[in-house]
């Protein structure tokens, strides 16, 4: 099992998906990635039921949440992991292509612990995902006990 920590992406857009996959896989964290494709998969995965009721236990070393997100948007997501004791300390970053400052502020005032707005240009996109995944799931001391099993 790697020693990295695993990367939870949840991204409903299929392309969006891809390249955030290709940079990470620079730096061989790709077979380190659950992604979800909406936020009910999200939660479905982080609480282990439906399909994922046999994942190892523990939380990932963060979570790359995108806001507009069908079935349960991202503010939503982010509010029941804030909320639940076993969860609230997983790091997120919200990494999302909305520039509202709405957004922004109820991110920030959900918990969320860095807000990225994905560049429109490619290369400019998989550099800043490649610096999110060596920093999250490399640099990052998680909190103590939150990566039982390295799920």
């Amino acid at each position: 099992m790697s020693k990295l920590g695993r990367i939870l992406l949840v991204e409903d857009d299929p392309r969006d998906a891809e390249l955030t996959m290709i940079a990470l896989e620079e730096y061989h964290l790709v077979n380190d990635v659950m992604v979800a494709h909406d936020g009910e998969e999200a939660l479905d995965y982080l609480y282990g039921r439906g399909k994922f009721s046999q994942r190892p236990s523990g939380n990932p070393a963060v979570m790359l949440l995108d806001l507009k997100l069908p079935k349960i948007n991202g503010l939503e997501v982010l509010k029941q992991v804030r909320s639940d004791e076993q969860l609230k300390l997983l790091p997120v970053v919200v990494l999302t292509s909305s520039h509202e400052e709405k957004d922004v502020i109820r991110s920030y005032q959900l918990g969320v612990n860095a807000y990225v707005v994905k560049p429109v240009d490619f290369h400019s996109f998989v550099d800043a995902v490649k610096e999110l995944g060596v920093f999250w799931a490399v640099v990052n001391e998680p909190p103590p006990g939150t990566m039982k099993g390295n799920p």
